[in-house]
């Protein structure tokens, strides 16, 4: 299923994060430049300190020659690492955990936009909620990420948007407006890991990971009469295995904060019955109650997520990473800073690539203490 437990074995000591947003100013060279010379400052080392380098890319480069050359690299093992939307995060699994996995060539006919869509109405038929009411839920995801966004200056979008502005949009897909649908950016994210027992050397404040699991699914969504959309099993599986990894028995009352992957605000929606921070047929609920607002008893990306930060393909999974980095360790500004800060220690990021029925999902616990 993924690792067979990583529980505070490895450490993250330094973490780096560029301004995400449509950057033709900057090249790809520039950008991890940027992102790899915050994670050397943060963690105080230079690039030589490095052993080993992993580098998650969607369609930037074929091989690890694309960070060796603007980085200088002398003498330095560089992977690349590509796995869907999943990639940023897939890069730390395996820089954590060393272990390789083959990449395939899945090619889909339909827009993701589309394959999405199709969530909202299998949810509200499901759960018996009026579909107009549904509208206005996914509007109110929408609305508390770029509320989010726009509070945080590396965002792409940083542009405060009501709920009724979104709803009354035109429709791309489904019911689905643009506003429910991530930015595509570009930015670049890093991260330094050591052993845990040599974090001490770097940072006082090291976040430590508790668990990383990977799944991998075989497509059958898509074949089977009875898969109804409401529900990904691929996240739910990671979940429940990366709360075994970390010990964690109940996620709503044991952790402070969570990063999903909200490419669509129907995923963030079922994403969150899926890691179980809510019932089933319960989170559209507790959206309109405002629990995963970032004054919630549940905070929900509080960066933005991928709606407002942007959705850089390759980095989105380092870039949910460095935000549980910022808020575990009490720099996020106050006025962006979680509600459960100083209260729980241990952050979630979810990362998934592909489509409802067919997708790969990844699950991360860290923690501080």
């Amino acid at each position: 299923m993924s690792s067979h437990g990583i529980c505070d074995r490895v450490a993250i000591v330094g973490v780096g994060c560029t301004h995400f947003g449509e950057r033709w100013e900057l090249s790809l060279d520039d950008l991890i430049r940027q992102a790899a010379g915050e994670a050397y400052t943060s963690a105080g080392v230079a690039k030589d300190d490095v052993d080993a380098y992993w580098f998650g890319t969607a369609q930037s480069g074929m091989s690890g020659i694309t960070v060796a050359r603007p980085l200088q690299l002398v003498d330095k093992p560089v992977t690349r690492v590509e796995n869907y939307c999943a990639t940023g995060s897939e890069a730390l699994r395996q820089a954590a955990n060393q272990f390789p996995v083959p990449n395939d060539g899945t090619q889909r006919t339909l827009t993701a936009a589309a394959m999405f869509s199709m969530v909202a109405p299998a949810y509200a038929k499901r759960y018996h909620v009026d579909e107009d009411e549904l509208r206005g839920v996914l509007a109110r995801i929408a609305s508390k990420n770029h509320a989010n966004g726009a509070r945080n200056p590396r965002a792409q979008f940083r542009k405060p948007v009501s709920a009724e502005a979104i709803c009354s949009m035109p429709a791309v897909a489904g019911r689905l407006s643009v506003f429910d649908c991530a930015g595509v950016a570009d930015g670049a994210a890093a991260a330094i890991v050591v052993r845990a027992e040599d974090a001490h050397r770097y940072t006082d404040k090291p976040l430590l990971i508790k668990a990383l699991s990977f799944i991998a699914g075989n497509g059958s969504g898509l074949a089977d009469p009875d898969y109804d959309y409401t529900h990904f099993p691929e996240v739910a599986a990671s979940a429940v295995d990366a709360y075994r990894q970390a010990g964690i028995t109940d996620p709503r009352a044991e952790l402070a904060m969570a990063e999903v992957h909200d490419c669509f605000t129907p995923t963030e929606l079922v994403l969150t019955e899926d890691l179980g921070l809510c019932e089933r047929g319960t989170a559209w609920k507790e959206v309109l109650a405002g629990t995963f607002d970032l004054d919630g008893a549940m905070p929900v990306n509080p960066d933005g997520g991928l709606k407002s930060f942007g959705h850089p393909t390759g980095a989105s999974g380092l870039r949910m990473i460095y935000e549980a980095w910022l808020q575990l360790r009490g720099e996020a500004p106050q006025e962006r800073r979680i509600s459960t800060y100083g209260k729980r220690s241990k952050a979630l990021t979810h990362n998934l690539g592909g489509y409802p029925g067919e997708m790969v999902s990844f699950v991360g616990i860290f923690g501080t203490d």
